[in-house]
């Protein structure tokens, strides 16, 4: 039997498990393969590499698998699966069981159905056990405990069983393409080690096509800039990314010259994009010089990059001041992984020939000429053009050629690594007019190089690349032009090109090189035919299944499909002349023959049945299916086509690719799994995991063995060899690092594994993106009336045979749902989302030898119709199949209710219908009115559904469901909302409608409106098969229940979910910022609830002017919903304006679409959770986390120590010795270890210079010394956030095993955890004082990098804001917005409870019933609040003003109150400090709204909004957080740190204890204070002004404050003392920060005492200070000047010094005259008076920018002291020998002596002791001049003894001193010896000299010049008469 079967099929597959000795299967099955080759061939071909790889990995005992079922490798055999009788016992033996499934559905993802039947693998002893309600299936035959156990069966359950189709693909937009805001801000601050001489240099930035320039600092190489630039771009992303960022900088340029490049740097947007944060913050780029290759770098310039697209919010560093020493090295402007040494390099790019092109002249000329010369001609004219990096370089134009041959290369030079990561190659038709593109291809890099120690230079080719674009028929103008250029997706081939591509690294020593970077363009050797593969000849077989959903535009007119692969198939306008390029290797001679893409598709074969391709269908006319689709009865008649087509055989390319890709989907799909198991709260989501893992490290391990058969082919490039190694590395270490991870899949560690797994699969697409394209993707046009429609894009790999299972294609030989859309820019927005077809196709792609199989994956029970000539040739394929058997069935389709989905009216609401599509059948569920979350519950009933095929196959793979929301409008036709997709679950006749499979559970699916999700449907489908037995075999429907609904069905009992009586109360706080409706004010609101059909309305609010809250706060209904939380149905929130004569508008709604967040659980009475039970009675969910550890009830000691006392220094010490938010009550193990780690590092650091410091007074300490002491604390956290992330990991194993000692200790790890509360790591216990390196310890306040609202939660801890929304939801991108669409806020809350309420909750002392649940809500009666608002300063604001700066100051606004600080603005300022406070009085809740705004200020016209930020005052009034006025770290009562509070600490901790009906606090003896059951221990003393020690109480108090969220069930953090940084906003450009504002508010009721005055915060002025610097001596200057007379070698030395950036105030010394040994006396004073801000070390200038300013500039430049050293010319300009830069902050120390002094006080700075002139005061010594020179090396050019003296302003009034050597305060004249006059004293050596030495070779020329002369005047004078003797005397 199995013989005879070989010999018919020519291939066949045995698997049989083996049996032990006692006739019993074992678990070990075995698979063998058999291939019969008959004589004649008539069974097909087979090659060689069919045994090298079998498929047959089903093995179960092959080690890897042991813990996998098989149905993981794909359960497609290739057996004899077209026979019927195999197939059916297959189908079941491939099966498994499951019983509960998710709520959210497997379908959501694209994923499809699982199957769900009872049948078990009577072979096999594993069970699958799967628990209720869970998704994993467990297998406990390895008996290992279930933890273990792997969890790869799990994706068996959801992935397909029969493997007959393919998952379709949701999303439908093509988002390429579309334009998009972007903006480019640059900062350019400072450049360093510029070279050149006395430069004066300028900035030049370019981004794209824009040049802006910075302002010109005068003769400086290291000049200092802060600007800012910004660039605004409106493109598609790709456009974007592409654009070079270009950082020149340029010396000398003025008006009239352009001045001289000195070096420049390069990148592209993208590079910045894809860095963290999308910026580069304080980076130094490193200048090179095109021009000049050999020499070494240019310079340093440091700048910020940051790219903003919309929506993404950059996070600044936040800035304090730039003391962080400039580590260049360690901060270059490079990628991670950029290597700083960059090299130059040349990049070849080859370009060989190009085939394939299309027509791009129009015809009439062609024929005219034809007519006239009668030759016909190609019409185009090609050439290449290569863009890299900001150059362009292009080919020769071949004329007329549709096979252009060039073997041409261009070369660019460029640095390498290049920053820049794509090349862009574009062929193009050279036009008198224009020329156009003809089709672009971008090489990235990255993809074609590895950086790795083990990677390669970016290599390529020579391969083919295939091009698309727009469709080819050529018309003058075509709109889908950008696709050509590379925009969006193409929509048809364009063309192929034959490329390579070489890198090499240039040796810049050689001196042959070509030193220039310019594009040059030479011929190239031309590569053999079969170097990019051996032709072969492939088949491409495709069969339509059904064609339904065509759109009702074109359904009049007959359709057929074109199927085209690169020119293949493609009749319309494919290519004026045949691909015959195919002089194939060994290729018979007839295949030569013309048979040419222009065939007929009438029914005929060529000669001998040869195969002539049928590429399109036979037209059709469509037949309605409802109002908006069409569908093509195909019937049981399903047209084919087939095409041949030639290619080279690069198969192995796309084949690892496959694997590769075939790893992510299962990969993405298990991830996917997790994610839903840990939304939808499934237990054990982190066995999933591990599951995942382990499948992903098995499918690495297996693309090792299946990749590496195939070493020898012959055209392999060298990208081929090297990729192959790289991606075998690469998925080996991922297989590995999986195995590790796994292991470590913790439940605690499951979030960040996630990441972690996720990386891998973004690495696993981008390695599986194969670079060298082969075979061209598959297009499928419909065609109407032969104009092209719709089309659909398959890529050919995903469609390609192997006979290895993991190479296949994924859709190969499998049924696919295929989505037509329309070509181009007519896809975008809404014409996109409607379906232009719907098609369930199948393909096939492969060699033609091995066809054989190319129908086993259709549906079976077919027979095959051929073409006349073909009947009797089994190979020859089919151009229709008829089916002879068909299934009937009826389909129930549960609509149960949708939620969230998409506004498509102008009230803001929509009136949904679904419509469903099956097959060729659609119905439509009722219209609801007015709502985004309709409840439908509708039972649809197809009745009498055909499909075609086998019924076991219906059963696994049944079709899917199209479900698509509309919005019904009164007139017109409906509006589209969005699409989703179902598979219905199956029942065959034969079968049970019982559990687990029926009845179906609703599930979630995500509803699809283009790319963007718009909502959920819930819902299930059921198909049912009508047996022999009719209709009545099939389970009863219900009918309708409600009488009132008419005859329409509701979902059945046992679907629809089971309902429980809940109650829902909702809170009622007021109506804010409603805007006017139909121009109309809103006057009289009220606010509708409404939640399944129940709801209540709110009190009405009488007058919304006078205030807008409501007079009843609390009201509920009651109402039933389904027990499982995640099918709640959303609550609609309807804000309605009540008019005269009963009328009503709707103001606007808002959908609450999750209740979870405000259900209440009452607690358990075993555990003790009553802490619990507050947290919700607050409604304060959010903090659900901690509350579920139980406390213990004794009491907790916490110790605050009491400080030692140090000096006078007592109020400034911190207070609470511990952490900043920690209750300290067991140290962990590892804080003590750390600690000890502290002590010995700082105890030794603080010798040496710094000991000297002594700890200034009180009296100098202000506020902005506290926020810059806390700017440092933040920075020093964000360091450490890295680190205790790591400290996290270790901390997870220990506490695992320290389970039981864990109870209080806990709180300390969960805190520490956070990042908010690491400043702790930083302020260490007191006693240990040593170790902050004597830093003086001032108080600090938080600041916080972001909004107060981010990190308190909004501050809705029991008062929600709901955004009110009306109006339509914008159709395009841009347009409306959800800020636009917000008509007003809502302030309530709600809480949703089961109804009967357990007794203790209501008996509770003080429950009063009409406040429910929201007990102790203080009174909504309107308040007065004294609003004080402080304003710290401004950072990174966008330039306002042309010069690229703005003058900005403060606006702010609340209710009717404006504030312009218009005359406080500050002059062409960027980053401005205000340091200002505002007092407003204001009352809530009429005004509320504080909005903050920073103008720029104009002397002409209106000032500019440059952003605005809103802060809701009200929230944070009412805020249990108390964000009233932070609290301080330590209670002071005078000095800089006053307590602003009106109420003391212990005022305010009585009132806490009160409101939160907490005991306490009981003030003990000894520093104690009891709160609840925890005592707090601290100081309780405290000093007045006058350091009198009085007892108090306050310190106690502030200590609880302070860990108020550790008090048991009232407990909650409260806001300290702070600084928020609020992004500023401009509505104009929405989403893209504006800059950012640092401030805070604090806010004080009137009716209680009122509060001392606004702390003083106004910036700090700078304070007066001379320098004075004293010039002794230089020594060992180089001498420049020859001596004119005497010939030496001297120097007229002088010292120019400065210490202002742009040398207004520089000082020259008199010159030293003619010293010879470089020796020069000055003794001369310069005197530069300075304002210097000590704690920003910053000088301030003020001066006016241009005589055309209006007001003088304040600059703030590092304070840097430039000596220079010059050679004075008394006529040409004097020339500059060197110069030494001292920052005055961090110098070294002078030498002792002239010869101590060396260049290594200048280069090797680090290891040198630096001081500080401002702690010094006094300092003398040498310093090195320097200068570079040939080479670039630095060099010394001599030596300075200087003396620098510092005094401030009042020092200075009282020992004045003189300049230069002037009274008062003289210095000597210096003793300089009399060389200048030597040669007037001794003539007689000058004149010897003279003659000697400098002329002597001069003299000799002169006389051999006369001696000459003389002999020709002698010979001109004798010459006429000795001729004329010679003459006549001859």
């Amino acid at each position: 039997m199995v013989l005879q079967k070989v010999v018919a099929e020519g291939h066949l597959e045995v698997t049989d498990t083996l049996i032990d000795d006692n006739n019993s299967a074992i678990q070990t099955s075995i698979s063998i393969e058999i291939h019969y080759q008959a004589v004649d061939g008539t069974v097909g071909t087979w090659n060689d590499k069919e045994f090298l790889e079998t498929p047959s990995v089903h093995s179960e005992g092959d080690g890897r698998y042991s813990l996998e079922t098989d149905s993981l490798l794909s359960g497609h055999r290739h057996g004899s699966d077209v026979s019927p009788g195999k197939s059916n016992q297959q189908a079941t033996e491939r099966s498994f069981r499951r019983a509960g499934k998710g709520v959210f559905s497997a379908m959501k993802l694209g994923k499809t159905r699982p199957s769900k039947d009872e049948h078990r693998k009577q072979d096999d002893p594993a069970v699958l056990e799967t628990e209720d309600l869970d998704r994993k299936a467990m297998r406990y035959g390895a008996g290992l405990e279930p933890d273990t156990i792997s969890l790869a069966s799990v994706t068996a359950v959801t992935t397909n069983v029969s493997n007959k189709r393919s998952k379709p693909d949701i999303r439908m937009e093509p988002s390429a393409g579309r334009p998009m805001d972007y903006q480019v801000s640059v900062t350019i601050i400072e450049a360093r080690q510029l070279v050149g001489l006395n430069m004066d240099p300028v900035v030049c930035v370019e981004v794209g096509e824009e040049k802006k320039y910075t302002s010109m600092k005068e003769s400086t190489n290291c000049p200092y800039y802060n600007e800012y630039f910004v660039f605004d771009f409106h493109v598609p992303p790709d456009v974007m990314f592409d654009k070079i960022i270009k950082l020149s900088v340029i010396h000398s340029k003025n008006l009239l010259r352009s001045g001289t490049l000195v070096g420049s740097f390069k990148m592209d947007v993208g590079t910045v994009y894809t860095q963290p944060e999308h910026q580069f913050y304080h980076k130094w780029a490193i200048l090179s010089d095109p021009e000049d290759l050999t020499a070494s770098l240019k310079g340093y310039l440091k700048c910020d990059i940051a790219v903003v697209g919309k929506g993404d919010n950059i996070k600044t560093p936040h800035k304090a001041n730039e003391t962080d020493e400039d580590d260049i090295e360690g901060n270059l402007l490079l990628p991670d992984g950029v290597p700083p040494e960059r090299q130059w390099a040349r990049f070849y790019i080859k370009i060989y020939r190009a085939e394939g092109l299309p027509r791009m002249n129009t015809s009439i000329m062609a024929n005219v000429k034809k007519a006239l010369i009668g030759e016909n001609k190609d019409l185009v004219d090609p050439y290449v053009q290569v863009a890299f990096a900001g150059q362009k370089g292009k080919t020769s134009i071949q004329k007329s050629s549709y096979e252009p041959l060039w073997n041409e290369q261009i070369i660019f030079t460029e640095m390498f690594p290049p920053l820049c990561k794509r090349i862009k190659v574009q062929i193009r038709d050279s036009d008198k007019v224009n020329d156009v593109a003809i089709g672009t291809h971008f090489i990235d890099l990255r993809k074609i190089s590895n950086e790795g120690d083990k990677g390669f230079l970016p290599t390529f080719g020579p391969a083919w690349v295939n091009m698309y674009g727009s469709t080819r028929n050529y018309t003058l103008m075509d709109e889908h032009q950008e696709l050509n250029e590379g925009l969006g997706e193409g929509v048809s081939f364009r063309a192929r090109l034959l490329l390579g591509l070489a890198v090499e690294i240039l040796d810049t020593t050689n001196p042959e090189i070509n030193s220039s970077t310019e594009v040059q363009v030479e011929q190239a050797t031309a590569v053999a035919d079969n170097c990019s593969g051996k032709m072969e000849e492939f088949f491409l077989f495709g069969a339509f299944l059904e064609a339904t959903m065509i759109d009702r535009k074109i359904g009049d007119k007959p359709i057929n499909f074109e199927v085209t692969i690169g020119n293949y198939g493609n009749q319309v306008d494919g290519s004026s002349k045949p691909l015959l390029r195919r002089k194939k290797e060994g290729g018979d001679g007839d295949e030569e023959e013309s048979e040419l893409l222009q065939n007929s598709s009438e029914d005929e074969g060529g000669e001998d049945g040869e195969l002539v391709s049928v590429s399109s269908s036979q037209p059709m006319k469509p037949l309605v299916t409802d109002r908006n689709y069409f569908h093509l009865p195909y019937l049981e008649k399903k047209p084919c086509i087939y095409i041949r087509s030639w290619w080279q055989d690069q198969r192995r390319r796309l084949y690892n690719a496959n694997i590769m890709d075939k790893i992510a989907d299962k990969l993405e799909e298990g991830l996917n799994d997790v994610q839903e198991m840990i939304k939808t709260e499934k237990p054990h989501p982190e066995r999933r995991l591990r599951g995942v893992l382990e499948e992903l490290s098995s499918g690495c391990l297996r693309f090792l063995t299946l990749a590496d058969n195939d070493q020898h082919h012959s055209s392999r490039t060298r990208l081929d060899r090297e990729r192959l190694k790289s991606c075998m590395r690469e998925l080996e270490n991922m297989a590995q690092q999986a195995t590790a991870l796994r292991s470590q899949v913790k439940r605690n560690t499951m979030k960040d594994k996630l990441k972690l797994v996720q990386n891998f699969l973004q690495k696993l697409r981008f390695l599986a993106d194969e670079p060298q394209h082969t075979i061209p993707d598959v297009f499928i046009w419909m065609m109407s009336n032969n104009k092209r429609i719709a089309y659909a894009r398959i890529p050919s790999k995903d469609i390609l045979y192997s006979i290895v299972d993991e190479e296949m294609g994924k859709d190969c030989a499998k049924v696919k749902t295929v989505f037509l859309k329309l070509p181009g820019k007519r896809g975008f927005g809404p014409a996109g989302w409607t379906v232009q077809a719907k098609m369930e196709i199948y393909l096939w792609l492969g060699l033609n030898k091995q066809r054989k199989d190319y129908l086993s994956g259709l549906p079976c029970g077919f027979e095959e119709k051929k073409v006349p000539r073909g009947q009797n040739l089994p190979s020859f394929p089919p151009i229709s199949l008829l089916y002879t058997k068909k299934q009937v069935f009826q389909l129930r389709a549960h609509m149960y209710q949708a939620r969230s989905l998409f506004a498509a009216d102008s009230s803001g609401l929509s009136d949904p219908f679904a419509r469903v599509f099956f097959i060729s059948q659609s119905q439509c569920t009722e219209v609801l009115n007015e709502t985004l979350c309709p409840t439908w519950d509708q039972l649809l009933v197809f009745d009498n559904v055909e499909l075609y095929g086998e019924a076991h196959e219906m059963r696994d793979d049944p079709p899917i469901i199209v479900i698509e929301i509309y919005d019904q409008d009164t007139v017109g036709k409906a509006d589209f909302m969005g699409r989703t997709f179902a598979k219905p679950v199956v029942k065959m006749s034969d079968e049970q409608y019982c559990p687990p499979r029926f009845p179906p559970q609703l599930e979630y699916y995500q509803i699809y409106r283009g790319n963007a999700t718009a909502g959920d449907l819930l819902a299930a489908f059921e198909l049912l098969q009508i047996g022999p037995g009719g209709k009545s075999d099939l389970p009863p429907i219900d009918g309708p229940t409600d009488m009132d609904r008419g005859p329409i069905l509701p979902v059945p009992l046992g679907i629809r979910p089971v309902l429980s009586r809940y109650r829902v109360e909702i809170l009622f706080w007021g109506l804010r910022d409603l805007k006017r409706v139909n121009l109309a004010q809103v006057d009289r609101p009220r606010v509708d609830i409404e939640c399944a059909g129940k709801g209540v309305q709110s009190a009405l609010i009488q007058n919304y002017k006078k205030n807008p809250n409501f007079s009843t706060l609390v009201k509920w209904f009651e109402v039933d919903l389904p027990e499982n939380e995640l099918l709640h149905p959303p609550l609609n929130i309807r804000v309605v304006d009540c008019r005269a004569f009963g009328r009503y508008t709707l103001v606007g709604s808002h959908t609450v679409s999750s209740l979870r967040k405000f259900i209440y659980r009452p607690p358990d009475k075993k555990a003790q959770h009553w802490n619990m039970a507050a947290k919700h009675l607050n409604g304060c969910l959010a903090m659900t986390s901690r509350a579920h550890r139980s406390r213990p009830t004794g009491e907790i000691v916490v110790n605050m120590e009491p400080e030692v006392p140090i000096k006078k220094m007592d109020t400034m010490v911190k207070l609470e010795a511990n952490s900043d938010a920690v209750v300290k009550v067991d140290v962990t193990e590892e804080e003590k270890e750390k600690k000890k780690k502290k002590k010995k590092g700082g105890g030794g650091g603080g010798g040496g210079e710094e000991a000297e410091e002594e700890e200034p007074d009180e009296s100098m300490l202000d506020w902005w010394s506290k926020y810059f002491a806390s700017i440092e604390t933040m920075k020093e956290q964000l360091r450490q956030q890295e680190a205790a992330a790591a400290e996290a990991e270790e901390k997870e194993e220990t506490e695992i095993g320290e389970g039981s000692k864990a109870q209080v200790k806990n709180k300390d790890k969960d805190k520490s955890k956070a990042p908010k509360d690491d400043k702790k790591k930083k302020q260490q216990p007191v006693p240990e004082l040593p170790e902050k390196k004597n830093k003086q310890k001032i108080d600090e306040l938080k600041v916080f990098n972001k909004e107060l609202e981010a990190e308190f939660d909004n501050f809705e801890d029991w008062l929600h804001t709901f955004n009110l929304l009306r109006g339509k939801i914008g159709d395009n991108d841009d347009n409306a917005t959800e800020e636009e669409r917000i008509v007003g806020r809502f302030k309530g809350s709600m809480c949703v409870y089961k109804v009967p309420l357990p007794d203790d909750i209501t008996k509770e002392a003080g429950y009063d019933p009409t406040f429910g649940m929201f007990q102790g809500i203080p009174s909504n009666d309107p308040i007065n609040v004294l609003v004080r608002v402080y304003i710290v300063r401004a950072t990174d604001l966008h330039p306002a003003d042309i010069n690229g700066k703005a003058d900005p100051y403060i606006a702010i606004k609340l209710g009717k109150t404006d504030i312009k600080d218009k005359e406080n603005y500050i002059s062409k300022q960027l980053n401005p400090v205000f340091g200002k406070s505002f007092d407003i009085e204001a009352t809530f809740p009429m005004e509320s709204m504080l909005t903050v705004a920073v103008y720029d200020w104009d002397l002409v016209g209106t000032d500019d909004l440059i952003g605005e930020t809103k802060i809701d005052l009200e929230n944070r009034f009412y805020s249990k957080h108390r964000a009233t006025c932070g609290v301080s770290q330590t209670y002071s009562i005078h000095g800089y740190n006053t307590w602003r509070d009106p109420m003391k600490p212990s005022q305010i901790l009585s009132k806490l204890c009160k409101e939160g009906k907490v005991d306490g606090p009981h003030f003990g003896p000894g520093g104690r204070v009891k709160v609840a059951n925890r005592v707090f221990t601290g100081p309780t003393e405290i000093e007045d002004e006058n350091g009198q020690k009085k007892p108090t109480d306050e310190h106690l108090a502030l200590a609880v404050l302070r860990h108020w969220e550790d008090i048991p069930r009232a407990g909650c953090r409260l806001v300290p003392e702070h600084v928020e940084t609020r992004p500023l906003l401009n509505p104009d450009k929405p989403g893209i920060e504006q800059g950012r504002l640092e401030m805070w508010v604090d806010m004080f009721p009137m009716d209680m005492p009122a509060p001392g005055p606004a702390i003083d915060i106004s910036p700090r002025k700078p304070k007066k200070y001379e320098l004075r610097v004293i010039v002794w001596n230089t020594d060992e200057v180089i001498l420049e000047d020859d001596d004119y007379f005497t010939g030496e070698k001297s120097s007229d030395i002088f010292v120019r010094g400065w210490l202002k950036g742009q040398q207004e105030d520089k000082q020259d010394t008199d010159v030293h005259y003619h010293s010879l040994t470089g020796e020069g006396n000055f003794n001369w004073r310069y005197i530069f008076p300075f304002d210097y801000l000590m704690a920003e070390e910053k000088i301030v200038i003020s001066k006016k920018e241009s005589m055309f300013s209006w007001d003088e500039t304040e600059y703030k430049i590092p304070a840097r002291l430039t000596l220079q050293v010059w050679d004075a010319d008394h006529f040409s300009a004097d020339d500059f020998l060197g110069a030494i830069e001292l920052d005055l902050n961090r110098f070294p120390r002078g030498a002792k002596t002239s010869k101590q002094c060396s260049l290594e006080m200048v280069t090797n700075e680090a290891e040198l002791p630096m001081i500080s002139i401002f702690k010094q005061k006094r300092v003398k010594g040498w310093w090195p001049f320097v200068a570079r020179d040939e080479n670039d090396e630095l060099e010394i050019t001599g030596k300075v003894e200087a003396e620098l003296h510092l005094l401030t302003a009042e020092e200075a009034e009282k020992s004045p001193a003189g300049l230069a050597r002037n009274e008062p305060d003289p210095l000597e004249k210096p003793n300089r010896p009399d060389t200048s006059f030597i040669w007037f004293l001794n003539p007689l050596k000058s004149i010897k000299y003279l003659i000697c030495t400098r002329y002597k070779w001069l003299i000799i020329k002169i006389v051999l010049a006369l001696l000459l002369l003389i002999m020709v005047a002698l010979f001109l004078y004798s010459m006429p008469g000795y001729m004329v003797k010679k003459l006549l005397g001859a």
